[in-house]
């Protein structure tokens, strides 16, 4: 049977079929159902074609592969965003390796700077006690109760030089002092030409001090030194300075060393209150960090372990040295070095206030 046989066949059997479910069961009064179409309706062929769903079939395959396609791309796209994230935790585990790394190597060097200062400190305290050890056997050699070194003793020297004695070039506060404490041990004959006279409440209250000596400075013997002396000694036109420096050398933490000189270039010789850490100046004006005036600066001096030089003149140096060799020479005392009659001790600490004096006033000796 052809196609369109079998389409008119299926039309007729859809009519008569129609026809006999009306007929058992009429319709609602009121309304009308045609039984066959009107000439102006136009009924779409029914194609055996269609129903055989071979239009259908190349849809679904087209829907099948876009849906494939979708699938491989999402399974694309999930692996490399696994890879890209094993990658970065890779590149981070990297990371926390290097700091570690970098880490331990800044703890190293730290550590290496540290020794380095150490062994630096050794080494200048070790030629510190050569030197005072070089000092007490030139003392010991030379000098003797009958005949004593003058230059060893400068209370044997003339007044005009008593007051004056060679200043250290590099101490912390000790070297000038050693020697004075040192020749105590050797009985000093009176100064010639020189008339003295113990004035009787300075002597007791050197005394009293002595009993039990201490560095507290609220004692009457060294409350009215440091009210007479040592204030007026270290008191500087730069009181913010000053105050460090009287703590430095109280705590027995300054250094003085003398500057090297040679030629450097011009832009490198500004005046400053401070100096760097390089040591090495030209011999030119410059300005006191103390006084704040333009002098020649011989020496610098270094507050504690701080790295920071500060450039003074003569004339502040000398005032420096001064309180420091006081310093040192009670300590002495108190560590029970110089074993001695009261009353030489109490006129080598009159020596020594007669050095703060002369200083405060401006005397100092040429080769400062």
């Amino acid at each position: 049977m052809s196609c369109s046989a079998t389409c008119t066949w299926k039309a007729h059997r859809k009519s008569q079929v129609s026809f006999e479910e009306e007929s058992q069961n009429p319709p609602t009064v009121g309304h009308w159902k045609p039984l066959m179409p009107s000439k102006g309706d136009k009924e779409e062929p029914v194609s055996g074609c269609q129903d055989a769903g071979g239009v259908h079939e190349p849809q679904s395959m087209e829907q099948l592969n876009v849906s494939r396609l979708r699938s491989s791309s999402v399974e694309i796209r999930e692996k490399g965003s696994e890879f890209l994230r094993d990658e970065l935790h890779k590149a981070q585990k990297e990371l926390k390796l290097k700091d570690k790394e970098c880490e331990r190597l800044s703890k190293v060097r730290e550590q290496l700077e540290q020794e380095l200062e150490e062994l630096t400190a050794s080494l200048f305290e070790i030629d510190m006690l050569q030197a005072e050890v070089t000092a007490l056997k030139t003392l010991v050699i030379t000098s003797t109760p009958s005949s004593p070194n003058r230059e060893l003793h400068p209370q044997l020297q003339s007044p005009s030089k008593a007051g004056f004695r060679k200043g250290h070039g590099r101490n912390k506060s000790t070297s000038s002092a050693m020697v004075s404490a040192a020749s105590q041990s050797v009985a000093p004959e009176p100064a010639s030409r020189e008339c003295k006279e113990v004035d009787s409440i300075l002597f007791a209250e050197f005394q009293a001090w002595k009993e039990s000596p201490t560095l507290d400075k609220t004692c009457s013997f060294l409350d009215r030194i440091y009210r007479e002396d040592v204030g007026p000694c270290l008191d500087f036109p730069k009181q913010e300075l000053s105050e460090l420096v009287r703590e430095a050398v109280e705590q027995n933490t300054l250094t003085i060393e003398p500057v090297a000189f040679q030629t450097v270039p011009m832009g490198r010789v500004a005046a400053e209150e401070c100096g760097g850490p390089n040591g090495f100046r030209s011999q030119i004006v410059t300005k006191c960090a103390l006084s704040g005036l333009p002098r020649t600066c011989k020496h610098r001096i270094m507050l504690g372990d701080s790295g920071n030089y500060y450039y003074i003149s003569p004339s502040c140096r000398a005032r420096i040295t001064a309180v420091c060799n006081f310093f040192t020479y009670i300590r002495y005392i108190q560590q029970g070095l110089v074993r001695q009659d009261v009353e030489l001790m109490f006129w080598e600490v009159m020596r020594l206030r007669r050095e703060m004096s002369l200083a405060k006033l401006g005397f100092y000796p040429s080769e400062m």
